[in-house]
């Protein structure tokens, strides 16, 4: 695992984070239309007019009422910050325009991905628009939404779908990249972090530059929390920030790996010296145990996540902690996110879900300023949200059921009416 570290003594630096501000009046600019390279500053490892963008990081910071009321905060204390506004309609639009200019200064024509489809959606977005490099990607099999998988055939990449689950298409696209020489883009890959950091930097733009009391974020592969980590770490050693916030990394309870290892068994980053016999038993027991991740939060159904010592790190720097939370939990979130009208992906409603967890402990304080990272858009995974609300019990236990969820809370169920004025006019009364 390889590090982006830099000579900040040795850059220019901002005083002040009200420097990037500026961008905003230079808008016919790509780079400073960008949601990642406006802050390249604080990412400079490409010279700037390498760097590659198709328009990433126009997110929203969104304050949410009905979702705070859910969670049990205060009035306007819950904030979400919404990626799935991303062009390939995730985060990963982030780190793959940083990973991909690191690429494209490497002069490679093919990069490749294992995926549970939200970074197969990003590469093959960003292969197709700039016409720089061939996409190949690595999917388990059944393990991909056809939401992802879609867009993926849509622009023209180059499809492995291998008999095994996203570690098993983790471990051979690492083979077949070292072998063939294909540039890889999973966030093992250091670079696609550092685009992932700027998500933070739109969180604080949004705050005014403000730091919040909690950032909320789903956890599978753990580049987000470990790119989060590291962006407040810098800034708070380049005095930009006053504080970092506290960090709350959310596991789906069937892809619980970090929820196990941090609050069950006590792995810590022990400034730079975790226990690799700790992480290693525990692999070797999920091995022998033959436990796999099932959870309909499928971008987040990992079982080993590549960046779980950057996970680590990121928890010792923001005071973090880790939870779990049901299938049952998280669609229940996801059905108040998308009553207040931003509607997400499964995974993303991880973070809602968790942050409501904490409330219930008192972990998180009602009056504490909290950011919920909303991960995907909504019709990543159409299947689940239409299970959910659906009338059809069928569809319901075979999207649903089968991942231990027995009810929908929260459902807006169609309203059955015959082809008749009078019933329609009736029914919208009754119900409307």
């Amino acid at each position: 695992m390889l590090d982006v570290a830099y000579a900040w003594d040795r850059l220019a630096m901002p005083r002040s984070l009200r420097h990037f501000e500026a961008k905003w009046a230079d808008r016919a600019n790509p780079h400073s239309f960008s949601g990642v390279w406006r802050f390249h500053e604080l990412l400079p490892f490409a010279p700037r007019e390498q760097c590659v963008t198709v328009g990433e990081g126009q997110t929203l910071l969104h304050p949410s009422e009905g979702v705070g009321k859910y969670v049990g905060l205060r009035p306007g204390r819950l904030y979400l910050q919404y990626e799935g506004m991303n062009p390939s309609g995730s985060f990963k639009d982030n780190g793959m325009s940083a990973a991909f200019t690191h690429a494209r200064m490497t002069g490679a024509t093919r990069a490749a991905c294992a995926s549970t489809g939200n970074t197969s959606a990003s590469l093959a977005l960003y292969c197709s628009v700039t016409r720089l490099m061939k996409a190949v990607i690595f999917v388990g099999s059944g393990k991909i939404a056809y939401g992802k998988l879609s867009q993926a055939l849509d622009f023209g990449a180059l499809t492995v779908q291998i008999a095994g689950d996203f570690d098993d298409a983790m471990a051979r696209v690492q083979e077949v990249s070292r072998q063939l020489g294909i540039y890889l883009v999973n966030s093992v890959n250091p670079f696609r972090l550092e685009g992932q950091k700027t998500i933070m930097y739109r969180v604080l733009e949004g705050l005014r530059w403000e730091v919040p009391d909690w950032i909320v974020v789903p956890g599978g592969n753990l580049g987000n929390s470990s790119a989060f980590g590291k962006a407040f770490r810098e800034l708070h050693e380049l005095g930009l920030i006053p504080r970092v916030p506290r960090l709350a990394v959310i596991n789906a309870a069937g892809a619980n790996t970090l929820y196990r290892l941090v609050e069950q068994e006590g792995l810590r980053w022990n400034h730079g010296a975790p226990s690799e016999s700790l992480i290693r038993k525990f692999y070797d027991d999920m091995n022998a145990e033959k436990r796999r991740a099932k959870t309909i939060a499928s971008a987040i159904e990992i079982n080993r996540p590549v960046n779980l010592q950057k996970c680590l790190r990121a928890l010792e720097v923001c005071n973090g902690v880790v939870r779990e939370v049901s299938d049952q939990d998280i669609l229940d979130a996801k059905a108040q996110v998308g009553a207040g009208g931003l509607g997400c992906e499964p995974a993303s409603a991880a973070s809602v879900a968790g942050a409501r967890l904490l409330v219930s402990e008192g972990v998180i304080g009602r009056d504490d300023r909290v950011v919920c990272v909303l991960t995907g858009h909504q019709l990543k995974d159409p299947d689940a949200t239409v299970a959910y609300h659906t009338t059809d019990q069928e569809l319901f236990n075979k999207v649903l059921g089968s991942r231990g969820v027995r009810r929908a809370a929260f459902a807006n169920r169609a309203v059955a009416v015959s082809n008749n004025l009078d019933e329609i006019v009736k029914a919208i009364h009754l119900y409307g």
